[in-house]
């Protein structure tokens, strides 16, 4: 499988994370707006997955979920999956589920 480097695009109300496998011009995006509440933490807003076609079947999807997994855990950040893909992610992982908004 290639390898797939993951980056994170932080733009305050909303970010993306982008996957970038090596010889490929071609990304792959997971995006999301921040909504904030008084004294709660943020709920970051799944709101797309997409990977086009050239770099499907390389589980590039599942990289860009789990990176928001891992960057919401850290910052003590909630989800709210209106993205069909990341809400499909949650099913096949309960150990995610404290982490829903």
């Amino acid at each position: 499988m290639d390898e797939v480097a993951i980056t994170h695009l932080d733009q305050g109300a909303r970010g993306e994370y982008h996957a970038r496998v090596p010889g490929s011009d071609i990304i792959g995006r997971l995006t999301y707006k921040r909504v904030s509440a008084d004294g709660k933490p943020d709920v970051l807003v799944a709101d797309h997955t997409l990977v086009p076609p050239e770099l499907g079947g390389r589980g590039i999807a599942a990289k860009l979920v789990e990176a928001l997994i891992a960057d919401a855990r850290k910052l003590g950040e909630k989800i709210e999956p209106q993205c069909s893909y990341v809400a499909a992610q949650f099913k096949r992982h309960p150990e995610w589920a404290d982490l829903l908004a």
